[in-house]
C-alpha cells in the first residue's frame, strides 16, 4: 500500500464518518427532535470541481497502468463526493433546548435577535455570529416559528 493509497483511505474514512454522523447520529443527540426542516443547498460548484478532479485522478490512473487498489479507492472517495454534495440534503435540526444549524449545536439563549427577509431569510444574530437560514420550503418558516413559541 503506498502513501497515496493510506492518504485516500484516510480521506474516505474522514468523509465516511462525517456521513454517517450527519446521518444517524446528529439527530440521536440533545434528546428527542421537534423538528427537522431541509433547507436549500449551496452552489453546487465546489462538488462538481471535486468529482471533475477525481474523474481526472481516476482516468490518470487508468492511463498509466496504475494500481487497482487505488483506482478503486478513487471511485469510493467520488462515491462519497456525489453523495454528500448532491444527495445528502442538509437540514436544520430543532430539539427541546436548542438546535442543530450546519452541524453545530446552538443553544437557544444564544439568540439575541430573529429577522425574515423580504426573500424569504430567516435571519438569527448570535452573539457574534449572524445565522442566515434559507428553507426550501417557505411554508416550514411558520413550523419553525412554532416550535421557537413552544420552547421559549
Amino acid at each position: 500500500m503506498t502513501i497515496t493509497d493510506i492518504v485516500l483511505v484516510l480521506f474516505i474514512a474522514a468523509l465516511l464518518a462525517f456521513a454517517i454522523y450527519d446521518e444517524f447520529i446528529m439527530p440521536r443527540r440533545n434528546g428527542a427532535t421537534l423538528l427537522a426542516v431541509p433547507l436549500l443547498r449551496r452552489s453546487r460548484t465546489d462538488g462538481a470541481i471535486f468529482v471533475g478532479l477525481l474523474v481526472i485522478l481516476i482516468y490518470n490512473n487508468t492511463a498509466n497502468g496504475g494500481s487497482p487498489l487505488t483506482l478503486w479507492l478513487l471511485f469510493a472517495l467520488a462515491l462519497l463526493g456525489i453523495y454528500l454534495f448532491w444527495i445528502r440534503a442538509p437540514k436544520i435540526i430543532f430539539k427541546m433546548r436548542g438546535f442543530f444549524f450546519a452541524n453545530a449545536w446552538i443553544e437557544y439563549s444564544r439568540i439575541k435577535e430573529m429577522n425574515l427577509s423580504e426573500d424569504g431569510v430567516l435571519v438569527m444574530q448570535l452573539e457574534q455570529r449572524r445565522l442566515l437560514i434559507r428553507v426550501r420550503n417557505i411554508d416550514d418558516l411558520e413550523k419553525i416559528s412554532t416550535v421557537l413559541l413552544k420552547t421559549q
